[in-house]
């Protein structure tokens, strides 16, 4: 027959059949009923008591809400133990047992499942009570909680009906709180909590201890898939399919008097990780009294003047658990009547901050070792350190007042708060010229926006995906974001947004989190980590020992490298050269060059770009001194670097009303003037027009069809590098040459760019080291890896457009239509543009290395999409073997601490 119950004594048993392994003994018999039974291995003062098993559970909701076969007879016999253990008799008047029925799932769901306490009170053994304790305010006080929690749980009867009686009786007897209640009030509220059980659930209270425990054990069976459980799991990522295990437990009471108490403490500070006991207490008062906010906590501190033996206990006890967990340790505890009993340990929830200072220093402590410390620090735990974040007492005050506006997708993490400005221009002029915080609100946002961008606090688009110019920029440059919020209406003549009903105009404050991906009208109070923490520097340090992937960053310009470089990086894998194009003193030249008719004014054009070029790559050199440098040429079609098509139609019907209403001729020649340019510019932008821009003249194609452009950068390139050689900077550059699609693009191209390469060191008299490649990112390209590899000395996969042209779909549009379906219905298991999709994508990726090492054995090759800073993507990458990946500087620390996991966690 299977064993569905277990007493606390039996754990070695448990742990024999679970071959030793202690994650078996926590699936069986779930996390508090494992630590219980532990605890009380180990010596701990625990009281008496067995666990019903996470088995019986799911056995019980697939049989239809039906117990299994044994498991109430196996119950009983544990209960007559506990009876022999105790001294006492379940629902016997003369010596009265009671015991509590507690959830406890294998990974703590704090307030999620059901809770019953002061199991086996009647109206007999409450006068049994009274006479062996001469407390009738201590009994009464139990058995009011038993009926309203009885009722609550089991019954389901709204708590609201009971609380309006405590309410009442408080407002009668002049009290702040229950505890200070008298003996007959109390006595009165039992007969009140009576009289609403039958009038809601139809039946008298159960006099029957048993059918007591039945029922309550039934309800936390139930409680597994109560809607909050679910929700719960759902987003903490639990599986549904686990079950909770139930705890019955002998009941000890911390409301027996002032020398009686109950509490929650933690070994550890779970804000910062500094190693102090902390937590809350009551006197007098029941578990649930200290998480209700019914009464006012003391803080942990107090108990060592009121009971000082008791918290010495306790404080030994949570050292010994710490030790013997190797983990800070959550408690739950009851004193009384001066005796501490322990009712639960179970790994302390913790911050980010504390998190990396309590495996830090547990390391140095010698009780976990370097590599476990470095696994207990989550990726997305460091994330933390590099972002604002709202307060959580803000943003729940926030919500509780109706601010929260709408969600979108979170593509760049962090907390900004800032005034709403509608257009780039703006946001720039506020920030530089008033100091004023900025939230640049965008239907979408394009190249030409980055200067708004850069200057905003953060990011808000109604469009776009997770890898949308929003995104992108967003997260290079560090700046909350949240896209693709579908609610979110502009109306830019009236220059105010609309969110569901709330409008609010431009210059009114608006808070976002790009964490959460969560919108609120106001300001929100923030707060903002620090990368130089002490012990996340050192954590970082251990995991760079043990990763074997490397870990570059994507950087246009020397700030973001010098950045990146102080957070870890050791190279830069993508410098997109089309962004310094964007600059408002070289947007002019590049449009000068697009619009040229005669060769000689194209070159005209490019030479005045040549030393804007030549100063961006020498500062880039310079703050990579020793590392290397990917420099990807332009890769963006032309179009992009000139004016809006739309746009540009409603200047010109704009234009022809102001010329048939103009004063003066004078006036008619300027308005001619400007029509004549405007009507120019239109015609190059339709003849540059393509149905799919994102598959049209771009990349290597743009560079083969206007060379001169390619030449230009690359004498940039090797302009600047012999220029900082000469100062002492040790150069590294890579050309990277984008979009190839077969290998006749990269032989002519590369053919091209190196005798430009060669003449420009032959001007200088100096030979720089140098390497040329390619981007991986159209599956023609991975599948014929070999053939490219021979004119490549590296890949670079550009996994966005990867996922694009494999997928066959734009990722904007994507990301805010169908995918979101398909992620719901479970279509697809993640979203691809965020993680790599392995079986695809990433098998692509796995041909290319593959066939381009067969030619090249040293090919080195990396990744330089978004998925470069994805945890599970790194993972991949590490298990393909690529030489580094490359990410946004602010996910740099991210990156590092992800690839130090992948190798821990390599079992080939």
């Amino acid at each position: 027959m299977t064993k569905w119950v277990y007493r606390f004594d039996e754990v070695d048993e448990v742990q024999a059949k679970a071959g030793g392994d202690w994650e078996n003994v926590r699936t069986l018999l779930g996390g508090k009923g494992a630590n219980l039974a532990e605890m009380a291995r180990i010596g701990m003062p625990v009281p008496p008591g067995f666990t019903i098993t996470t088995e019986a559970c799911n056995t019980y909701i697939e049989a239809g809400n039906l117990f299994p076969d044994g498991m109430w007879d196996q119950l009983l016999g544990a209960m007559q133990t506990m009876e022999e253990t105790s001294g006492k008799g379940f629902g016997d008047p003369a010596r009265p047992l009671l015991v509590s029925c507690r959830s406890g799932a294998k990974f703590s769901m704090p307030g999620m499942m059901d809770t019953v306490l002061n199991i086996g009170l009647n109206d007999a053994t409450v006068q049994g009570m009274i006479r062996l304790t001469d407390d009738s305010r201590f009994v009464y006080d139990a058995y009011r909680r038993l009926i309203q929690m009885f009722g609550s749980v089991v019954m389901e009867i709204p708590d609201h009906f009971f609380e309006e009686v405590l309410e009442k009786a408080r407002l009668t007897h002049q009290t702040e709180n229950d505890a200070q209640l008298p003996p007959d009030a109390l006595q009165a509220v039992v007969e009140a909590f009576k009289a609403i059980f039958y009038r809601h659930a139809k039946m008298e209270f159960p006099q029957d201890p048993y059918n007591q425990l039945r029922l309550a054990t039934e309800a936390v069976f139930k409680s597994w898939n109560g809607k909050r459980a679910i929700d719960y799991r759902k987003a903490a990522g639990i599986a549904h399919d686990l079950g909770t295990a139930v705890n019955i437990v002998a009941m000890v009471f911390g409301n027996l008097g002032e020398t009686s108490a109950t509490g929650v403490a933690m070994t550890r500070n779970g804000s910062t990780g500094e190693k102090m006991i902390e937590g809350d207490y009551l006197t007098n008062a029941q578990g649930e009294d200290v998480v209700a906010g019914i009464r006012m906590t003391r803080d942990i501190s107090q108990l060592k003047e009121e009971m000082p033996a008791a918290y010495r206990e306790l404080v030994d006890i949570a050292e010994r658990l710490e030790k013997h967990y190797r983990d800070m340790q959550d408690m739950e505890f009851t004193i009384e009547d001066g005796h501490l009993w322990m009712l639960q340990t179970r790994d302390g929830k913790r911050t980010a901050q504390a998190a990396v200072r309590i495996a830090v220093d547990m390391a140095e402590d010698n009780l976990i070792s370097r590599k476990e410390a470095v696994l207990r620090v989550s990726p997305d735990q460091v994330d933390f350190f590099l972002h604002p974040q709202f307060s959580l007492e803000s943003a729940q005050a926030a919500r509780e007042m109706g601010q929260m506006l709408a969600t979108g997708l979170n593509v760049s993490p962090g907390a900004a708060v800032g005034v709403v400005a509608l257009d780039a221009d703006l946001a720039e002029a506020w920030a530089k010229n008033e100091d004023r915080p900025v939230i640049m609100v965008r239907p979408e946002t394009k190249p030409d926006d980055v200067h708004g961008m850069l200057a905003a606090k953060g990011i808000l688009t109604s469009r776009g995906g997770r890898t949308s110019h929003a995104a992108l920029v967003a997260r290079q440059f560090g700046k909350p974001a949240v896209v693709g919020v579908s609610q979110l209406k502009i109306d830019m003549g009236k220059r105010q947004i609309t969110i569901g009903n709330e409008v609010i105009q431009e210059g009114d404050w608006l808070s976002i989190d790009g964490t959460l991906g969560e919108i609120y009208s106001g300001q929100l109070t923030t707060t903002a980590p620090d990368i130089k923490d002490p012990w996340l520097i050192k954590l970082l340090a251990w995991a760079d020992t043990y990763r074997r992937l490397g870990v570059w960053t994507n950087a246009d310009y020397p700030d973001d490298a010098r950045r990146a470089r102080e957070y870890g990086a050791e190279g830069i894998g993508l410098c997109r050269t089309e962004h310094m194009f964007f600059e408002t003193d070289r947007l002019p030249h590049i449009q000068k060059m697009i619009m040229a008719d005669l060769p000689i004014e194209r070159r005209e054009a490019l030479g005045a770009l040549l030393p804007f070029q030549r100063d961006d790559f020498a500062g880039l050199f310079k703050a990579m001194d020793g590392l290397p440098v990917i420099i990807r040429l332009i890769d963006p079609p032309l179009h992009e670097f000139l004016p809006n098509h739309l746009d540009l139609l409603k200047e010109l019907s704009d234009l022809k009303i102001r010329m048939q209403h103009a004063a003066d001729l004078e006036t008619i020649d300027d308005l001619l003037e400007a029509y004549g340019k405007k009507t120019r510019i239109l015609k190059r932008v339709e003849s540059l027009r393509e149905e799919n821009p994102m598959l049209g003249l771009r990349g290597v194609r743009l560079g083969m069809l206007v060379p001169e452009l390619t030449t230009m950068q690359v004498r940039a390139v090797f302009e600047a590098a012999c220029q900082v050689t000469r100062d002492g900077v040790d150069v590294h550059p890579e050309i990277m040459i984008p979009l190839t699609s077969h290998v006749n693009e990269l032989k002519y191209q590369r053919r091209i760019l190196e005798e430009e390469a060669q003449r420009v060191m032959e001007e200088q008299g100096m030979e720089v080291v140098y390497k040329f490649g390619t981007m991986i990112e159209i599956p023609r390209a991975a599948l014929t890896a070999d053939q490219i590899a021979t004119y490549a000395e590296f890949f670079s996969f550009g996994t966005n457009d990867l996922t694009q042209t494999t997928f066959g779909v734009s990722r904007d549009d994507a990301e805010t239509g169908f995918l979101v379906d398909y992620m719901e219905n479970k279509i697809l298991p993640n979203n691809p543009f965020a993680t790599i999709d392995r079986e695809g994508v990433g098998e692509l990726m796995a041909i290319a290395v593959r066939k381009g090492r067969s030619v090249n054995p040293d090919l080195e090759c990396g990744i330089c999409g978004e998925h470069g800073g994805d945890p599970e993507s790194i993972v991949q990458c590490h298990q393909m073997g690529l030489t580094y990946v490359s990410c946004s500087p602010f996910r740099v620390p991210v990156a590092r601490l992800a690839a130090a996991h992948a190798a821990l966690n390599d079992k080939g």
